[in-house]
């Protein structure tokens, strides 16, 4: 069976005090609320992670995540991070290809699959993004959008790198809008991206991937969301940094 997952991305959100206090309510709600058949990620912003990383050690369901990696291993890179330092400090996923890195920081396929490559190299699962903007869905061409982004990066990976893959659709249109895509949008999508991966690979690897939904996924969408044969948890943004929101999502399975 593949993972249930629910991830937080934090973005840039939350200074050192608050993302200490909002990681230790969601590992001691976590603890006391969820069973032990759903993983949970958080991914806190870079100068956090060793510390929230820390507050989950003692919690099996919990998971720390990075929001994003260098394609580089080192060098003259100011500002980045790579893949070696984040596995040093604890970190088990990364994510990469989010529509924000995409369209803020102009990342294109070949850059997402160097980092790819780079968090596989080093142990770490990566967390694949892709999704239309709203212009794409409008025309009608937001399953060969998808499948494009598919394509160029992840058809470069050997079938044992696309094992350690994680993807999540994330619609452009419905991360923090409050517009959510419906549950029927959500595994039409989720049902064509496994039916792309089974061709890349095959039917056993693209069965085996774990496919989050993520785009304004909310306690009182989360259940139906996730109730779809191929939506196997989500990626949450705003809803992930309230600690009793965040929990009631994770309960939703």
């Amino acid at each position: 069976m593949r993972k249930r997952i629910v991830a937080g991305n934090w973005k840039m959100n939350k200074t050192y005090e608050e993302a200490l206090s909002l990681v230790s309510e969601i590992d001691n709600m976590v603890k006391d609320e969820v069973n032990g058949e759903v993983t949970v990620i958080v991914a806190p912003p870079f100068p956090f992670l060793q510390s929230v990383g820390k507050l989950t050690q003692g919690n099996d369901l919990m998971y720390l995540a990075a929001q994003n990696v260098s394609e580089h291993e080192s060098g003259a890179y100011t500002g980045e991070v790579s893949a070696s330092m984040l596995k040093s400090v604890g970190v088990q996923y990364v994510i990469i290809g989010h529509s924000e890195r995409r369209m803020y920081h102009h990342e294109d396929a070949q850059t997402l699959y160097k980092k790819l490559k780079a968090a596989i190299a080093q142990g770490m699962t990566p967390i694949f993004c892709c999704g239309e903007p709203l212009e794409e869905r409008d025309a009608d061409r937001h399953f060969d959008y998808v499948g494009k982004q598919l394509h160029d990066s992840l058809s470069y990976l050997s079938n044992e790198e696309f094992d350690k893959v994680v993807v999540a659709y994330e619609p452009i249109w419905a991360i923090g809008t409050g517009r959510t895509a419906s549950s029927q949008q959500a595994q039409e999508m989720h049902a064509y991206i496994r039916e792309q991966l089974s061709r890349m690979f095959d039917a056993e690897a693209a069965f085996n991937c774990s496919i989050l939904y993520g785009g304004s996924c909310n306690p009182g969408n989360a259940r139906e969301l996730f109730s779809q044969p191929d939506v196997d948890g989500g990626l949450i943004g705003g809803a992930s940094l309230k600690s009793r929101d965040f929990t009631d999502i994770i309960k939703s399975f």
